[in-house]
């Protein structure tokens, strides 16, 4: 599976240009009568809309010839038929035919229940009455403009995604375009050439890794290795030789000389993962290394030099562990010259979109399923649901429904998304740090029936690091 993560995609160039401030929203109104325009264009110009207008059929669809428009604010009734809607549901069907993921919101003052129902079986977002309220009507064209910006991303995103592979370029993707996700696009472009040591912060299932590996790939060390680890998974026993590595007879189990980690990414980038879980007797061994650049593999007296950049990550409030004295200051100092701290999903909702076109792409290659599709409902669900596991939560419910669906669209019932989501954050909201980390571990290990390796992929643990947890919390039943 891949990475989780946040399109801006970052290209070739380590430093991208500034992101161009969005254009107001293009919006055409179609209607016969002059002052309904006219009242139109005023209250969509005072909220920041640029509108176009057409007072026939016809006229609606030259302007859409020669015109992008971003929603359609369409009459059903017009002179020549000025009751029963027809003249206005075959403009809608040839609107649709021309783009179908174009937003069209119908009005009409003969207005009736089966008539908007057959407005929205004919491929209408939502339906307002005439006279209408400025309040919701404004909040219609809002809603309806997010959802149709989303799904043309989408359908760029899958066109991009044939060209923008992972690794091309010596660049990994990172998929956003949200306000939130610009700082840390900013920190990436200006922190990357530096070869400062970094430390990237944030929630399970972030996307703290794939910083990493940009940071690594627009750095002067790109042609070296990249090398992560688990360091807050490794045990007491193993911590020395996998970071340093031992000399054959250094232990039993030594056969013969190991590279560690260290020398591995000598010239290159070390990531370490987890990096607050690590026990205080690793962080002082840790720390020698940083300070000095050298290192003894175990079993040697030998001292060898290294030249690495170390960039760090965990979901851990530092500080805070080592005000408790559970890490240590001057070990701290050393991985964050500078701080990476990554949003939630539920802070960046404008990536959703961009991030499951993005998966649906991605798991679509993987399982034959290239022309799958999601549905309007779908994205309305992505975007409605909290996301409390973040973008790998997220990769996880496309995958799921990509599996699931029938056929080409991929529906809201195929992504299997728990309805009491919402009332899942409340009652985490009551909770303190410990009770939420207790309540996800259950979760997790009742999921996978107690199979420990299991859960622990899907908290985004090592098999240690859910194990100490198991211990600290006295949860039983594990296997």
């Amino acid at each position: 599976m891949s990475d989780p993560l946040a399109v801006a995609v970052i290209n070739p160039a380590p430093v991208s240009p500034p992101v161009a401030a969005a254009r107001p929203s293009r919006i055409l109104i179609a209607d016969d009568q002059a002052d309904v325009l006219e009242a139109l264009r005023l209250l969509l110009k005072r909220d920041g809309h640029t509108v176009v207008t057409a007072q026939s059929p016809a006229g609606a669809l030259a302007t859409l010839e020669a015109e992008d428009v971003d929603l359609v604010l369409m009459d059903l009734n017009y002179a020549r038929d000025t009751t029963s809607g027809r003249e206005g549901m075959d403009l809608l069907g040839r609107i649709r035919a021309q783009d179908a993921s174009l937003p069209v919101v119908v009005m009409t003052a003969w207005s009736s229940v089966e008539g908007a129902v057959e407005a929205m079986r004919g491929g209408a977002r939502d339906y307002v009455q005439k006279p209408w309220d400025n309040t919701r009507l404004l909040a219609t064209l809002r809603t309806q403009l997010e959802l149709g910006r989303a799904l043309k991303r989408s359908r760029r995103l899958e066109e991009e995604n044939q060209h923008l592979r992972r690794g091309q370029g010596g660049l990994p993707t990172m998929v956003s375009e949200s306000r939130a996700m610009m700082p840390v696009r900013r920190m990436i472009e200006r922190v990357a050439p530096s070869g400062a040591n970094v430390l990237v912060t944030g929630e399970h299932g972030t996307g703290k890794e794939v910083v990493a590996r940009l940071l690594h790939a627009s750095s002067t060390r790109a042609d070296r290795a990249f090398v992560a680890v688990n360091s807050g998974g490794l045990s007491e026993g193993v911590f020395e030789s996998e970071l340093f590595g031992h000399v054959k007879g250094a232990f039993t189990d030594a056969k013969a000389d190991r590279i560690g980690c260290f020398e591995l990414a000598d010239g290159g980038t070390l990531f370490l993962d987890e990096i607050g879980n690590m026990p205080l007797s690793q962080q002082a061994k840790l720390l020698r290394v940083l300070q000095t650049g050298e290192l003894h593999p175990v079993g040697s007296s030998k001292t060898r030099r290294v030249d690495v950049r170390v960039v760090s990550a965990t979901n851990v409030d530092l500080s805070k562990a080592v005000t408790e004295g559970r890490f240590r200051e001057d070990l701290l100092y050393r991985l964050n010259t500078v701080e990476v701290p990554l949003p939630p999903l539920r802070e960046r909702r404008e990536d959703i979109p961009l991030l499951a076109s993005h998966f649906l792409a991605e798991h679509g290659r993987r399982y034959g399923r290239n022309a799958a599709r999601l549905t309007s409902g779908a994205l309305e669900a992505l975007l409605a649901y909290p996301w409390p596991g973040n973008v790998r939560e997220l990769e996880h419910a496309v995958e799921r429904s990509l599996l699931m669906a029938a056929g080409d669209e991929v529906s809201a019932e195929d992504l299997l998304l728990r309805r009491a989501g919402r009332e899942g954050m409340s009652r985490l909201e009551e909770m303190t740090l410990e009770e939420v980390e207790r309540y996800l571990i259950e979760r997790a290990l009742a999921r996978h029936e107690g199979n420990v390796s299991e859960a622990a992929k899907g908290l985004g643990l090592s098999r240690s690091a859910l194990y100490r947890r198991l211990q600290y919390y006295g949860i039983k039943g594990a296997r």
